[in-house]
């Protein structure tokens, strides 16, 4: 039918406007007829989608009460007109620049969930209007970013993120109520400060790393004086230990030299050249007379 009286609009309205003509035959006041009603269907209907609520303004009385869910509905065309509000949750980023309790810069990055109270969006709209996101939004999230902020030291910032988020999180949902505006989700997303503060803490984290450095360098010192001193001592009381071995047995020496001669002849024999050499040079002349009677004489002294 709206099809029709597209095609015949230009037709009926040149003809309206010269008048019928007398001997118009039923067929086309009947035509006439049903591209009017066609029309006036089409323009008294609307839809609403779906996560979509309607309210209804009217020529006569202004912003009616009545909420339209989804679906198809009714209105008398020109006096009234549909007004359609998304009430899914949408997302908004804000990125606000603030001071810190010690007056450091701080960039916060905000984001949150939102999205109209559908019960409540005659007042919506009489108040803000369509845009009521862009209205309120960022003056209440840097009005209560930098209420949170300010309470908190710039490292404080940084190892009570939780904490801060938390509280921006419930002084917004307060402040968003006012408005009726409901806050599925705040969350922070960037936390980034000013050239100075940051080119500070580099510069602390290095010479906490020195000193700690430094520190590792001095109890290794002292890990090493300690080990000598206990090495001393070792080597020390092994004298002592050796010399009181020979006073006491004389055959004590006599068996090192034994050892001794062993080590020398396993690492001759395991030489690819010919070597020879006089007992006396390989310590294997244990018969000598002169080391047993000097043994001997040694013990009848004790």
């Amino acid at each position: 039918v709206i099809h029709v009286y597209n095609m015949a609009k230009p037709y009926l309205q040149e003809m309206f406007s010269r008048g019928a003509p007398k001997r118009m035959g039923l067929g086309a006041k009947l035509l006439g007829a049903a591209v009017a009603v066609g029309f006036g269907i089409q323009q008294s209907m609307y839809t609403v989608e779906g996560g979509h609520r309607a309210i209804i303004f009217s020529r006569l009385t202004g912003v009616q009460k009545d909420i339209y869910s989804e679906g198809i509905h009714f209105r008398v065309p020109w006096f009234q007109y549909p007004i359609i509000y998304e009430i899914r949750a949408r997302p908004k980023l804000l990125v606000s620049p603030t001071g810190s309790k010690d007056l450091q810069m701080v960039n916060i990055g905000l984001r949150v969930l939102f999205r109209p109270e559908q019960y409540e969006l005659p007042t919506i709209y009489r108040r803000l209007g369509l845009d009521f996101d862009d209205r309120v939004l960022p003056s209440i999230c840097n009005e209560v970013l930098k209420a949170v902020v300010a309470q908190f030291n710039a490292s404080q910032l940084i190892t009570q993120r939780g904490k801060v988020s938390h509280l921006v999180r419930d002084q917004l949902i307060d402040r968003a109520k006012d408005f009726h505006i409901v806050l599925d989700d705040v969350s922070l997303t960037e936390l980034s400060f000013g050239r100075e503060y940051t080119a500070a803490v580099e510069s602390k984290q290095v010479a906490q790393q020195e000193a700690q450095r430094a520190q590792f360098i001095v109890e290794k010192a002292k890990q090493e004086k300690q080990e000598k001193i206990v090495r001393a001592e070792g080597e020390a009381e092994a004298a002592k230990m050796l010399g009181r071995a020979i006073r006491e047995n004389p055959g004590y020496l006599k068996l090192r030299k034994i050892r001794a001669a062993q080590s020398i002849a396993h690492t001759i024999s395991q030489s690819q050249n010919r070597v020879y050499l006089n007992a006396e040079s390989l310590m294997l002349n244990l018969s000598d007379q002169e080391l047993t009677s000097e043994m001997l004489l040694k013990s009848s002294k004790k």
